[in-house]
């Protein structure tokens, strides 16, 4: 029996990263997988305006903190809602208001020094569990992610492999995702995607007996539904008109090898499983703003899925 908890899409949230890292004692998982989309959005300032007191805003909320305790909770909260915190002041924040790429640089060392420090965690915490962890970026992450992956002891960086579970499971991984209206780091039209896809597969012993870790879900299959954009933009008709954006190379692999299990993310409000022919696709969604680890957890035996059910916590 191989049993696998599945998340995505924690965009830097570090009490979901803890979280992940500790599911496979809590749930008795052998195999822990990260779908992608690991790295946070933007960098939270907290300004220091004189005395002991600073300003943060955090989710659109003014903050005026007094004193070093204040200070650290802050920046507490600001990692588990999936930021980045960083102290500064105001004649700082005039230069950076004036410079932008330096804004982008101390982004980018923010994303890779938080990196490091959650594989840090994942070693400690998994060495000697038996415990194995995959983890793929999507296609929010830069590519400057793949050689700190690279450097885990206890997590395995997964981009482009194919990986055994057991001696008659694989699972291949990818967090690319096709052309989004925002063209984020690891984007490829479908065509591309199929190629990519097609020499995955080409790898597997056998298709029918495997997991298809991939970031984006298939198109048309209810685990892509998001909200239709206007030209700038704007969520339609208030976020009421939902129309499919998955991948259509996706579909067309899982409907023509029929893997075992179809693992997806990049839609965080498509929480849910459905079936295309033999095959259970499931995308776990995203909380991770609340905190919050959506999964799920995939009994297999034999080659065949004996249980899953989707979690929160």
């Amino acid at each position: 029996m191989t049993t696998i908890f599945f998340t995505t899409d924690i965009h830097g949230s570090e009490i979901c990263w803890r979280k992940f890292i500790n599911a496979g004692k809590f749930y008795q998982a052998d195999v822990l997988v990260m779908g992608g989309d690991i790295s946070g959005k933007a960098i939270v300032p907290i300004v220091h305006q004189g005395n002991q007191t600073y300003r943060a805003v955090l989710l659109e909320q003014t903050h005026l903190l007094h004193g070093e305790d204040e200070v650290q909770d802050m920046m507490r909260k600001i990692r588990s809602r999936g930021y980045y915190p960083y102290r500064t002041d105001m004649d700082e924040m005039e230069a950076l208001r004036q410079q932008p790429e330096r804004v982008h640089t101390l982004f980018k060392d923010a994303v890779l020094k938080t990196a490091e420090e959650w594989l840090a965690y994942a070693d400690e915490r998994l060495n000697g569990s038996g415990i194995r962890c995959f983890v793929t970026p999507g296609n929010d992450d830069m590519f400057e992610l793949n050689d700190v992956l690279s450097t885990s002891k206890a997590v395995t960086f997964a981009e482009g492999a194919v990986v055994s579970l057991d001696d008659d499971l694989q699972m291949i991984c990818s967090g690319y995702s096709n052309v989004t209206p925002w063209h984020s780091f690891r984007e490829e039209t479908d065509e591309q995607l199929l190629i990519r896809y097609e020499t995955l597969i080409a790898k597997l012993s056998n298709p029918r007996k495997s997991v298809f870790a991939f970031h984006v879900p298939p198109y048309g299959s209810g685990l892509d539904d998001a909200p239709e954009l206007t030209a700038d933009l704007r969520p339609k008709y208030a976020g009421n008109a939902l129309v499919p954006v998955g991948s259509r190379s996706v579909r067309k692999v899982i409907e023509h090898y029929q893997p075992l299990l179809g693992l997806f993310g990049h839609i965080h409000e498509c929480k849910a499983t459905t079936r295309i022919g033999k095959t259970l696709c499931v995308n776990s969604g995203s909380m991770y703003e609340q905190g919050v680890l959506c999964g799920a957890l995939i009994k297999i035996e034999r080659g065949k899925i004996k249980s899953h059910i989707l979690t929160t916590g």
